[in-house]
């Protein structure tokens, strides 16, 4: 599994330094599985208005399959934490979103990501973020410290679901709440066949099941659980919208 998460890392990073020289991230050489515009991941899924209030390195580094800021409904003054945060979009985004009252962690594994992250919320001017390293699975916050979880497209990435599904949970505050795109696959589908649509470093051999997302969420304490699909990104895997509560 550490072979797989270096895998990961290693393409993500790759993304980064491709946008540092001037490419959109899904313009690399990557797996076209998910992160292949056409198929309903990445900037196309922020309205030009967004787009428009973010550094261009900001726009370019969305490997997204949604758009959890549209969905979180997020609230002046709240805390927010955003795991997988790449190039900082969702962050900044989120970040005006809560005004100077609220805050916004955006956590990320990959150097050279927390890099282009800080210096997209330099040039943005953004003062109520932070970025941190490490992983989903061990998030390095207090228990009961935020207000919202967002994420894009990351979750499918982890190799141990269950430990990020739980760390979500201890890290919000009572009546705390999710706000995930996320990449989940049909039902019928086994863990074969979704390895035969698309890689796991392409966001797609790792996603989980509709009825496994929910069960892992209902286990770890979550209520009020909707996962919705949006679009199918490809046979009966699509992106979709995670929603959850804890009391």
């Amino acid at each position: 599994m550490s072979d797989l998460r270096e895998e990961v890392r290693e393409r993500y990073a790759a993304a980064a330094r491709s946008v540092n020289e001037g490419m959109a991230a899904n313009d690399w050489d990557a797996d076209p599985s998910c992160w292949a515009p056409e198929d309903g991941c990445g900037v196309k899924l922020y309205d030009v208005t967004q787009r428009g209030e973010l550094p261009e390195e900001a726009v370019l580094a969305s490997l997204g399959c949604g758009n959890p800021t549209a969905v979180a409904e997020l609230r002046e003054g709240e805390v927010v934490l955003d795991l997988g945060s790449g190039g900082g979009i969702d962050v900044l985004l989120s970040a005006r979103r809560v005004g100077p009252t609220g805050k916004v962690y955006g956590l990320d594994m990959t150097d050279e990501m927390l890099e282009l992250a800080r210096e997209n919320a330099r040039k943005s001017g953004a003062t109520n973020v932070e970025f941190l390293k490490g992983y989903i699975e061990d998030v390095p916050l207090p228990d009961a410290s935020v207000d919202v979880i967002i994420s894009n497209c990351v979750i499918n990435l982890s190799t141990d679901k269950p430990r990020v599904i739980s760390e979500m949970h201890r890290v919000l505050r009572a009546e705390g709440r999710l706000g995930i795109s996320d990449v989940v696959a049909a039902d019928s589908l086994s863990i074969a066949d979704r390895a035969e649509r698309g890689s796991y470093v392409g966001c797609i051999a790792g996603a989980l099941s509709f009825s496994e997302y929910a069960d892992l969420l209902d286990r770890a304490g979550f209520v009020d659980i909707s996962i919705e699909s949006t679009h199918e990104l490809a046979d009966e895997m699509y992106g979709a919208i995670v929603r959850a509560r804890k009391i």
